[in-house]
């Protein structure tokens, strides 16, 4: 007979163990505990060191990221004791403020010290590194902020939420398996175009070589910026926003004259060659003098680059808001004289409106007045062929502006380095998603700089994780693990690495019996064979 269950007293002596060793090790290796320590020495009198505090709160991230005021619960159900030496009732609320009060002071040699044990532990390339800056946005007013650490503010937050306030960080990361080696936050309203050359000097004194390709947005670009980075010796990738190369630049462009470039975008892997987009590259010179100073000139290759996909969508998008622009005017056109438009002001109040919500101002040609006869407004109204067809001979073109010499590169090769950018996109997904809890919601600006570090170290560990699988994937001359995603072979991400190693278990010592880890899968055993880690050394 079947015997029903019933609630009782005995608790549960299993505890999550999931990807705890794999930080651990990795974790290890960037010396995190060390650095940290090195730099914040707690008092004598506490039971944990700063760095202890914070490797817990970076595993929390990468396994199961709460607010701070649940990761006391979070180690209770997790091997953190066995694995970090940790008893889940050290990481409270007080506990934890202090850890980040302790690191926000030195959060700059932090990020430096880390970023450089993983260049020299894990043999990565930095000789290219791709650049941008984000916003987070944060609950609280923080109306007094405290001075010497990013001030929240509002400005224009990313993730589209202009009631809150914001701080900004910036990441580079590698080309080599975009492992972010550098980051720092921000205050809220801060202009990226003056963070580059700070943001420069930090990367130079971190890098195995002085000689860096920086590839960045548009931000990138202004004459300080790329002049100091010629002085320094240091190579840039970015392209020109119009205030650089303006439209007229790009409409006067001949596709036939450019080079195709041998290059499938992501989204068109798997599709007919047909039907893929083509890329071609143009290149000349321009010079980007010093505004209001004579005979300061700083001489740049432009190369002009085409996307077939670029252009198509240009075009599907500009006949889209014409269309819904005529629709708009037909209405007014059908409504004239009406209670809504019963003279020509609102006539050309309502023109206004349209023009602006549809961006067609630049098309939109429009003549109101009034019948003599009836006393109602008129409207005669067209759009700008000539202004449509001008904005037309520009879609898919942009430029890219670099100080690479063409024995280094040539113009394909720049938009290949330009084409990694998507490497720090990622990267910021990442930042965003799995590891962070949005909307940060800390007691202080002080706190909040700390925890951005928190998250950081985490991506760290997280792109680390995805770069030494698929290098030792590489080695045995394979791209996939199979049955990594929904039973079938995948490339390997640390998404899926993680949720693959998140039901490992671990039962804790009992009785004299040491603790005890029940057999992994096949798969966990692969992937933890991949990532050179044994739980065993970490239990």
């Amino acid at each position: 007979m079947r015997q029903r269950a019933q609630y009782g007293s005995v608790p549960s002596v299993e505890k999550a163990l999931g990807s705890l060793p794999v930080v651990a090790a990795f974790a290890g290796r960037l010396r995190i505990r060390a650095v940290i320590d090195e730099l914040c020495p707690a008092d004598g009198r506490a039971e944990l060191t700063h760095g202890q505090v914070v490797e817990a709160l970076v595993a929390n991230r990468l396994t199961s990221p709460e607010p701070l005021v649940r990761v006391q619960d979070w180690a209770g159900g997790y091997a953190v004791e066995e694995v970090f030496g940790v008893r889940p009732e050290q990481l409270n609320d007080d506990r934890v403020g202090r850890a980040l009060d302790a690191i926000a002071k030195r959060v700059d040699a932090i990020a430096g010290s880390v970023g450089a044990a993983a260049i020299e532990a894990f043999g990565i390339d930095v000789s290219r590194l791709h650049w941008d800056m984000t916003s987070i946005s944060v609950h609280g007013e923080y109306e007094h902020p405290e001075q010497g650490y990013p001030a929240p503010k509002f400005g224009h937050p990313k993730d589209r939420r202009p009631d809150l306030k914001q701080v900004q960080t910036g990441i580079a990361v590698t080309a080599d398996g975009g492992v972010p080696v550098f980051h720092r936050a921000y205050d809220g309203g801060a202009g990226e175009v003056a963070q580059v050359v700070p943001m420069m000097k930090s990367l130079q004194k971190i890098a195995t070589e002085r000689r860096l390709l920086i590839v960045g947005d548009s931000k990138l670009v202004s004459y300080e910026n790329l002049a100091t980075m010629q002085a320094e010796q240091v190579r840039f990738v970015a392209p020109a926003s119009k205030l650089y190369v303006p439209a007229t630049a790009l409409a006067g462009l001949d596709l036939g004259q450019a080079t195709r470039v041998d290059y499938v975008a992501a989204r068109d892997h798997g599709k007919d060659p047909d039907k893929r987009g083509t890329w071609h590259v143009w290149e000349d010179t321009m010079d980007l003098a010093v505004p209001r100073k004579k005979g300061l000139v700083l001489s740049l290759r432009r190369v002009f680059v085409h996307s077939s996909a670029r252009a198509q969508a240009a075009a599907t998008a500009r006949a889209q808001k014409l269309d819904r622009a005529r629709d708009d005017l037909a209405r007014l056109s059908r409504a004239l004289g009406s209670r809504h438009y019963p003279d020509a002001a609102a006539v050309e109040a309502r023109l206004a409106m349209i023009g602006k919500a549809r961006r067609v101002g630049a098309y939109l040609q429009a003549t109101t007045g009034t019948d003599p006869d009836t006393g109602k407004p008129t409207l005669h109204w067209r759009f700008d062929q000539a202004v449509i067809d001008a904005e037309a001979a520009t879609d898919g073109w942009y430029a890219l502006l670099t100080n690479l010499d063409p024995g280094e590169a040539d113009a394909t090769q720049v938009l290949l380095h330009y084409k990694g950018q998507e490497a720090v996109e990622r990267r910021y997904s990442a930042f965003k998603g799995p590891l962070a809890v949005a909307a940060i919601y800390l007691k202080n600006n002080r706190r909040i700089t700390a925890m951005i570090t928190v998250i950081c170290l985490a991506l760290l560990i997280f792109s680390l994780i995805e770069r030494q699988v698929r290098a030792a994937l590489r080695a045995q001359g394979r791209t996939t693990v199979a049955g990594l995603y929904a039973g079938r072979p995948a490339i390997p991400t640390t998404r899926l690495i993680l949720q693959a190693l998140a039901g490992m278990r671990l039962i804790p010592a009992i009785g004299g019996n040491p603790p005890t880890i029940p057999l992994p899968t096949p798969l966990q055993h692969e992937l933890l064979d991949l990532l050179d880690v044994d739980p065993l050394e970490w239990c």
